[in-house]
């Protein structure tokens, strides 16, 4: 007797009836039924990152993720099938990140791309990946313009961006001060002129009176003469909308100039480990970011279920890893996340249900992001988390404060 998978099933009926109507799709993914990449015992998965080059430390992220995926395959797998995760280095390099990416989704024939690490090597993929419909999930990435459907619909961010956190530090330090001043050092590509973006959101017609912003190159060794020269501007508020390496040396830099101001840092380089004990404990104390997740090195959490998970899962599948890192933390969340889109899509993994369950997460809980925190996507939200709490480094730990606040999904 000949037994039918539901998958071959599906294919029969597709090549002689045409496949059944779909709806609730996001707008410019058409109907269909792409099962590259998935087997009846696999799924494959590609990400790039950097394992080599300028941001080398933020490439344990896609480390942690295949740790992850090797607990997830112990224990059955997801749909009945294994994941299969390949990862290259890009070394943070847009060109190599193009020939990495086509080597995925051309050679290697990914089922999806997922978390690829930074702006600038995500831009220069992302009209291909989406001219090849591939889904672009969850990336590593800290831009507004992740949240534009219309344009790309097949890629995802998931961190609140740098536009909102820069409204809302601007807000907080406005609410402090109506008068203050800015200073802003960024990086001089969409990371970085998303935090310029959202300071004149608030400002507005104010914002040439007000506000001094350098840029940076993410070559640049330092970016010291940047900050001798925002130093001089005399601002009451610094923001270092930038990568880790940078935000450490602003936040040295800032201490070598006896300068004081309320002094706020990309959320994604509010890494203790990795930012601020490099940058220097002494000199850290005071600058705030903003969180969603709850820090595994904060004594708050010593007892929460989610962590005492999280730090299990370190211990037993990655412990060449730091768990109090931060990074760590944060690819551990984005492949729950990933895993509760995989459970939604049920047996049907095509391409196109991947993305339709992506897009389709309705006020997700998940162990370790802060209470009250919830994951929302849908056809016309591609902004993952929007939610975030401020949070004041104390010399120990970042210690939150505030309500939690929620920005726009859309501009």
């Amino acid at each position: 007797m000949t037994t039918i998978t539901r998958r071959q099933m599906f294919a029969a009926l597709a090549a002689t009836a045409g496949a059944p109507a779909i709806t609730g799709l996001m707008p410019g993914v058409a109907l269909g039924r792409d099962t590259t990449g998935v087997t009846d015992s696999e799924i494959l998965i590609g990400t790039t990152t950097s394992l080599s080059g300028p941001v080398s430390a933020l490439g344990v992220q896609a480390r942690c993720q295949a740790a992850y995926f090797r607990m997830i395959n112990e224990r059955g797998g997801v749909a009945g099938r294994k994941i299969r995760y390949i990862i290259y280095d890009d070394g943070f390099s847009p060109p190599k990140t193009v020939e990495q990416v086509r080597r995925l989704i051309e050679n290697d024939r990914v089922a999806f791309l997922f978390n690829m690490l930074g702006t600038a090597p995500n831009s220069a993929v992302v009209k291909y990946i989406n001219q090849k419909k591939v889904p672009h999930l969850f990336l590593a990435v800290n831009g507004y313009k992740w949240g534009d459907y219309r344009t790309h619909p097949w890629t995802m961010g998931f961190a609140p961006n740098a536009r909102i956190e820069a409204q809302v530090y601007t807000k907080y330090a406005l609410g402090r001060n109506p008068d203050a001043t800015f200073a802003i050092l960024y990086q001089n590509d969409d990371l970085g002129k998303d935090y310029v973006a959202g300071v004149r959101d608030i400002l507005k017609d104010a914002f040439e009176r007000r506000v001094k912003a350098i840029p940076h190159e993410v070559t640049d060794p330092t970016v010291d003469s940047q900050l001798v020269a925002l130093r001089a501007s005399g601002a009451d508020v610094l923001i270092s909308g930038t990568t880790a390496k940078f935000v450490a040396q602003s936040i040295r830099k800032v201490h070598e100039l006896q300068w004081r101001p309320v002094h706020f840092m990309a959320s994604g380089a509010a890494s203790i480990q990795g930012v601020l004990a490099p940058a220097g404990i002494d000199r850290s104390t005071g600058v705030i970011s903003c969180g969603y997740m709850k820090d595994a090195a904060d004594p708050e959490w010593a007892s929460d279920r989610g962590i005492l998970d999280y730090l299990a899962f370190m211990k037993t599948y990655f412990p060449e890893g730091n768990a109090l890192e931060g990074y760590n933390q944060y690819a551990y969340l984005v492949a729950e996340v990933l895993m509760q889109v995989l459970r939604q899509c049920g047996d049907d993994l095509s391409r196109e249900n991947i993305m339709r369950q992506a897009t389709s997460l309705k006020d997700l809980e998940m162990p370790t992001l802060l209470p009250g925190i919830r994951i929302n996507t849908s056809p016309t939200n591609y902004f993952p988390i929007r939610q975030v709490q401020l949070m004041r480094f104390n010399g120990k730990t970042w210690e939150r404060f505030g309500d939690i606040i929620e920005g726009a999904g859309e501009g």
